[in-house]
């Protein structure tokens, strides 16, 4: 498995948020890219970064993003607020893979269209809260299942499928295993799992299910889980 740093930016700041509500940083510091650098630096072998502005329609960190690519030399993800063509293109030309979650679960034919364009660039976000997708910063729930989700996507040329589990995101409780497992059973896609994940016995649960990448904010800026021991046997 492949452990990736988050690197969440709000208002041009690396945060940490709880259950991603603004106003609940338990980590804010300056210099998104220095931060990016840093884990660069302690072994990371990938970058997950998330504008948290663009999420939530409240402008964007494009140049804290571009910083990050000028400044780090590992492959790079990035989500938050990619709601048009438009949008995800001028991402794709800084040479970053992209997460789609709100417009690409409520217009599955901009997705394919998007996915066949540049093929295994593009990774399909999932955020999940009560058994419901959120979309729109989580804000709003979608309509449409887990389940018709993925069986309508599950021929297109995805990186992956980046599955957050909003009802433990931030909050250092851990992971919540059932859930996990039963998304891994349906998903046909690499997974990128997020959320709730506090501890290396949180990893070894990821790895032991089948997750292939997780993401790892909170419990990484805390001290929860030490750089050395995820990412010493990756170097």
């Amino acid at each position: 498995m492949i452990v990736i740093p988050a690197v969440d930016i709000l208002g041009g700041r690396a945060v940490q948020l709880v259950g991603g509500k603004p106003g609940t940083e338990k980590i804010s510091l300056p210099d998104p890219w220095s931060v990016a650098k840093s884990w660069e630096d302690k072994g990371a072998e990938r970058l997950h970064v998330v504008d948290l502005d663009a999420a939530m329609s409240n402008g964007d960190n494009l140049s804290a993003i571009s910083s990050i690519v000028d400044h780090t030399n590992v492959p790079i993800e990035v989500g938050g607020g990619i709601r048009t063509t438009e949008k995800a293109e001028s991402l794709l030309e800084l040479g970053v893979d992209i997460v789609v979650g709100t417009r690409a679960v409520m217009d599955i034919k901009w997705l394919k269209d998007l996915a066949d364009s540049y093929p295994y660039r593009v990774i399909l976000a999932l955020d999940v809260k009560k058994g419901m997708i959120q979309v729109k910063g989580w804000k709003e729930s979608s309509p449409e299942s887990l389940e018709s989700i993925l069986r309508n996507t599950s021929e297109l040329p995805l990186k992956g499928v980046l599955h957050t589990n909003v009802d433990v995101e931030g909050q250092n409780k851990g992971i919540n295993v059932e859930e996990t497992e039963s998304f891994r059973a349906m998903c046909p896609h690499p997974i990128i799992e997020s959320g709730g994940i506090s501890s290396k016995s949180d990893i070894a649960l990821l790895e032991k299910i089948g997750i292939e990448f997780a993401v790892v904010g909170m419990a990484i800026y805390t001290g929860a889980i030490m750089p050395e021991d995820i990412w010493r046997k990756q170097k």
